[in-house]
């Protein structure tokens, strides 16, 4: 049995005393001693099998639960458990030696074996190994490395910041490797403590100006397998000295300058280049070895290079100028070369134009090639400077021609047009053939005189105005406006009215135009109904001699206005004549009764008509369409309902103010005719007529009767023909489209007595249902020529 001190556990003296207590236990109640020793790798799985502690110890598993046997952790965490139903020594969570042990070359837990009843201990040593499990690490992420590049042949630099390896052994830390380079080799050292550590040792000469930095890589690897590695960038920084000198561009820079330059005006820009950096790089220019008045007629900018002219420079005095710049750096170092400079001459004397004559005004009739003037040019230079060329400025109808040497004919070009030019400046350009070429100008006013060669023109090719019927005669209904182009008595317009018809009339009955003004007028008051537009011409005449005109369309459209109140149409009002519509007391709700129908001669809103029930009988059955004029029943018609039902309905327009008319509309509730003669007789007859309409009423009723009789018949062959059809088309959905006929109503007036019947027979696709309609209208004429109507819709 052995004792291994750990810095984890208590500390020695208090270790010992435990230890001592221990033994005095153990001799006391007779406890056995045993030591077993296990090796494992760290990094085991939770649950992983150490050993079988029971059969290494020759223990019986069955006895170690009756035993209460556990395994006891001195000073450490508890690593590891018994499983007491198999005996073996479980890893109850992960072990990480690193974290336990550090970099020791050793690490050993020790666990006891505890069993209670009777009481024996068993020394359990558990000696974790090292795996390959961590890599090397650098401590930074890179090193920075600055070396000059005059640096001689065999400088170390060494390279502190190593790389460390958690695990120990052939796990940790092996070799350094350096990227391969043409500048430096890696040599590699180790520490007293067995640590290792490299540093790169210079090989080749650096030059910043091939290559003014450098990343290499410095590689760590253990000796672990797998193999782990770890990286680091090296960034080597070549600093600079000073080893070359300035270098010009080009040995000769060759430029040109005009004479009389303006002092500052740009020459020419030398340009040195030096390879080296920061204040070795930094070139200054001067002038060196000039001749005598060279440094006053140029300036040089030191830092740039350019060069400006100083003072006006004569070509006469100078015509090429030569001389020599010199760039030096910072460190002394120089170089130099050739400016050639040459002058060019300039054109310093403008041509100089003197006016021989001149005509204006020129009258715009007048031909093309009219001489207008005449111009003498002059150039004080010689050569080419002295060559002069005459031109007009702008696009303007002339040109000048030159006959004579140094005279020029100033003439028209095109045929003039006062109207689109009546004044002209017409400038005249005299330039000399130098370089640059140097120009006079002469600008001479030309007025155009006008005659009459336009005809006013009206800015519409038609003109539209409105104006409402009834107005007042002398309205003003609008103003035309012509313009003519041309001036004074040319350009003065007057306005005609130019003859014509309208229904008949001449047109000065309707409208009349103020000469001078062009408004018109009208003469009378307009009618909507009779005249909805008058289209009349007008004329446009100016002053001149002979005069020139234009017409002008123009269109007056007459707006309505609500004079005209509503015509009713139907029914027709008469004075002796009754004319009623029947309803039949089995009406249901919206039957249609009759349809006022009414116009209105107006247009627009003034003829949109709306239909109201001014008056009723009963006011709670029957009811107007707002719109369109139908009657119809607005409830169910009872047997209490009068047979005599008397409506009033008004026909209102649309119109500001609104007008009116009213129409009767008699109506009787009744299933049968005589029904209905019995109550209506009473409304246009007195009792002297009664006899004779009582033989009449007894005609109509036995006409009635027959025509009830046939109408029953064609009912019955009608509805057995259907019933055939209806077999024989079985498996059509075509349904039976029933024909109704219009209504029918006529008034006659005084004659023989005429019977007129008109029926309807209709009947539904039920053929278990019928209905029959029958309009009739009988005409009574009365002895003394006043006709009796009555029209009876009946509905059975």
């Amino acid at each position: 049995m052995f004792i291994l001190y750990n810095s984890k556990l208590p500390q020695p003296r208090i270790h010992l005393k435990w230890w001592l207590h221990f033994l005095l236990v153990c001799l006391l109640f007779g406890v056995s001693f045993g030591e077993v020793r296990y090796i494992l790798p760290e990094e085991m799985q939770r649950g992983s099998v150490i050993a079988n502690v029971a059969r290494d110890l020759g223990l019986k598993v069955t006895e170690l639960d009756a035993r209460r046997t556990r395994v006891v952790a001195e000073g450490t965490s508890q690593l590891c458990e018994l499983d007491t139903a198999s005996g073996n020594l479980l890893i109850s969570q992960r072990i990480d030696r690193e974290e336990l042990c550090a970099q020791a070359s050793v690490c050993i837990l020790q666990y006891q074996l505890l069993l209670e009843d009777p009481l024996q201990v068993y020394s359990l040593v558990l000696d974790i190994a090292d795996i390959n499990d961590n890599s090397p690490v650098f401590a930074a992420g890179e090193i920075h490395l600055d070396v000059v590049e005059s640096t001689v042949l065999g400088r170390r630099f060494p390279l502190e910041k190593s790389a460390d390896d958690a695990d120990v052994g052939e796990n940790s830390l092996q070799n350094y490797i350096l990227t391969p380079n043409d500048n430096f080799v890696l040599k590699q050292h180790v520490n007293p403590d067995g640590s290792k550590y490299a540093e790169m040792v210079l090989q080749k000469p650096l030059d910043r100006e091939e290559q003014p930095r450098l990343s290499l890589k410095l590689l760590a690897v253990d000796g672990g397998n797998p193999q782990r590695s770890g990286t680091v960038n090296i960034d080597v920084n070549i600093l600079d000295v000073n080893d070359n000198a300035p270098v010009f561009n080009q040995s000769v820079y060759k430029a040109t300058v005009i004479e009389n330059a303006p002092k500052g005006s740009h020459v020419v820009t030398v340009n040195a280049s030096d390879i080296d950096s920061g204040l070795n790089g930094q070139v200054t220019y001067s002038f060196s070895k000039s001749k005598a008045g060279i440094a006053d007629l140029f300036d040089i900018d030191e830092a740039t290079g350019r060069i400006y002219v100083a003072k006006e420079i004569d070509f006469e005095e100078d015509k090429k100028i030569e001389f020599r710049v010199e760039a030096k750096d910072q460190g002394g170092l120089t170089d130099s070369s050739k400016v050639e400079i040459e002058v060019i001459d300039v054109n310093d004397n403008a041509p100089v134009i003197n006016v021989m004559s001149f005509t204006s005004p020129v009258s715009e009739d007048s031909p093309a090639g009219t001489t207008i003037g005449i111009i003498n040019v002059k150039d004080l230079d010689s050569g080419e400077n002295g060559q002069v060329r005459c031109t007009i400025e702008g696009n303007v109808p002339f040109k000048i021609k030159s006959n004579v040497r140094n005279y020029y004919t100033l003439m028209t070009d095109a045929a003039l047009d006062r109207e689109n030019m009546s004044e002209c400046n017409i400038t005249v350009i005299a330039s000399d053939a130098g370089s640059p070429p140097l120009s006079t100008k002469r600008t001479f006013y030309l007025k155009v005189s006008d005659v009459n060669d336009n005809a006013p023109v009206f800015p519409r090719s038609c003109y539209s105005a409105f104006i409402a019927e009834n107005n007042y005669p002398g309205v003003s209904i609008l103003s035309v406006n012509a313009k003519d182009p041309d001036e004074n008595q040319n350009a003065r317009v007057s306005y005609i009215l130019e003859e014509s018809e309208i229904v008949g009339s001449p047109v000065s009955e309707y409208v009349s135009i103020n000469a001078e003004t062009g408004v018109i007028h009208a003469v009378r008051s307009f009618d909507y109904e009779q005249n909805k537009q008058i289209r009349i011409t007008i004329k446009a005449q100016d002053g001149g001699s002979p005069p020139l005109s234009s017409n002008v369309t123009v269109k007056i459209l007459i707006q309505d206005q609500n004079d005209n109140p509503p015509q009713v149409l139907y029914p027709v009002q008469t004075g002796g004549s009754l004319v009623a519509e029947m309803v039949p007391r089995s009406a249901d709700v919206g039957y249609l009764v009759t349809k006022v129908v009414a116009v209105d001669v107006d247009s627009g809103q003034n003829a949109w008509l709306s239909y109201k029930l001014q008056k009723a009988t009963d006011r709670a059955l029957f009811e107007v369409g707002l719109q369109n004029g139908e009657i119809r029943t607005i409830r169910q018609v009872t047997d209490k309902d009068v047979v005599k039902q008397r409506l009033t309905v008004i026909v209102e327009d649309n119109g500001q103010p609104s007008r009116s008319a009213t129409v009767i509309v008699n109506v009787a509730v009744a299933d049968s005719f005589p029904e209905v003669l019995s109550e209506f007789t009473d409304f246009t007859h007195d009792k002297e007529y009664n006899d004779n309409l009582t033989f009449y009423l007894v005609l109509a009723l036995a006409v009635v009767s027959f025509l009830f009789i046939t109408c029953l018949v064609v009912i019955i062959s009608v509805k057995i023909y259907r019933w055939r059809q209806s077999r024989i088309l079985y498996h059509s959905n075509l349904p039976v489209i029933p024909y109704y006929p219009p209504r029918y109503s006529d008034t006659l007036g005084t004659g023989t007595l005429q019977h007129v019947y008109n029926y309807e027979v209709c009947r539904t696709t039920d053929s278990r249902k019928s209905d029959c309609k029958f309009v009739i209208k009988i005409i009574l004429l009365t002895g003394k020529n006043a006709p009796f109507t009555a029209t009876f819709n009946i509905a059975s």
